[in-house]
């Protein structure tokens, strides 16, 4: 929390009234990534909304494409994961 406070600059408007928070992008991302997920799950508030309906109907998709043979390596996922 200090270092956040020493990386955070304050914009205020002529009568001194703070108006604004000026932060490095590092810092914004680091704390959309943990506003936008749960802590005990780790997954993204979105994926946390998400139907279990929806979820079983991805799952039973997989499974098929799976025993169809249409599989890709799993470096392939990686790469997705980080695009």
């Amino acid at each position: 929390m200090k270092k956040i406070k020493t990386q955070v600059r304050y914009v205020t408007n002529l009568e001194g009234k703070t108006t604004d928070v000026i932060i490095p992008v590092e810092l914004w991302q680091q704390l959309i990534s943990s506003i936008n997920s749960d802590n005990v799950s780790g997954l993204a508030w979105i994926d946390e909304q998400e139907p279990k309906s929806q979820i079983l109907a991805d799952l039973q998709e997989s499974v098929r494409e799976g025993k169809a043979g249409n599989t890709f390596p799993i470096s392939q996922l990686w790469e997705d994961i980080e695009a």
